[in-house]
């Protein structure tokens, strides 16, 4: 993690304070799938003001994936550059998210809502995440959590945009998802999110994520495997038409 410059430090890793213990589930997944080894999961958050509450939001995720026993990253979007700004994409911030993103097993996406949509921030990473990659598929398999904080009353108009674009990733957006109202009024000084439906809200999406992930997680491959790609790739299916099941 150290030699990685485009990553965030977590503040106050370990500490839940409005986190009520007594009812919630240390570890989701059980039962669903081998939890070793742990899930690990890339955080983008979508501005680059000093307060951003879309990355307050992350953080607080990151924090509870962490206390489901996740390993965490949340990526720092503010050196990188638009898309074919440089010639070839060839900029140090546009590689080390690639390699993230790869290293990935599921995804947590949260953006302000501007304008009735995502910000640019958010869409610049996402922008630059290729759907191949010198035969690797950045995205594709892995599960996705999609949020986004308001700066007026509550909408879904970034959540909506933000599972739109995970399906074009190719990307199982999970059900549940987030929307924070309001969210200048959400945290304290401290930039900690305040006890609220909203943060329940964002604790039963982080759950999910986690259930998700570890369920899909020996199948992943599978389920997006495709006829139409295979041909392209030259790769002619091994199995027999009676191992396949389609002999009479």
């Amino acid at each position: 993690m150290s030699d990685y410059r485009y990553l965030r430090s977590l503040p106050d890793a370990d500490m839940l304070p409005a986190l009520r213990l007594e009812y919630v589930d240390r570890r989701p997944a059980l039962g669903l799938g081998e939890l070793d080894p742990p899930a690990r999961i890339l955080l983008l958050y979508g501005s680059l003001r000093e307060r951003s509450y879309s990355r307050l939001v992350v953080e607080e995720a990151a924090r509870l994936l962490r206390f489901f026993g996740c390993e965490t990253r949340i990526f720092d979007p503010s050196e990188l550059p638009l898309p074919d700004q440089i010639q070839n994409d060839d900029h140090p911030a546009v590689h080390e998210l690639r390699e993230h993103s790869l290293w990935s097993e599921a995804q947590v996406w949260c953006s302000p809502e501007r304008h009735g949509q995502i910000s640019g921030i958010m869409k610049n990473q996402i922008d630059h995440l290729p759907l191949a990659m010198k035969g690797m598929r950045p995205t594709q398999g892995r599960t996705l959590a999609v949020m986004q904080v308001c700066a007026g009353s509550q909408s879904f108009n970034s959540v909506n945009t933000l599972r739109v674009l995970g399906r074009w990733m190719r990307m199982f957006t999970i059900p549940n998802q987030s929307s924070v109202a309001r969210a200048y009024e959400e945290f304290d000084e401290a930039g900690r999110m305040k006890p609220s439906s909203y943060y329940d809200r964002i604790v039963d999406v982080m759950e999910e994520l986690v259930r998700f992930t570890i369920l899909l997680r020996p199948h992943a491959a599978q389920l997006v495997d495709r006829y139409s790609e295979r041909k392209e790739r030259n790769e002619p299916v091994d199995t027999h038409v009676e191992k396949a099941g389609l002999a009479s």
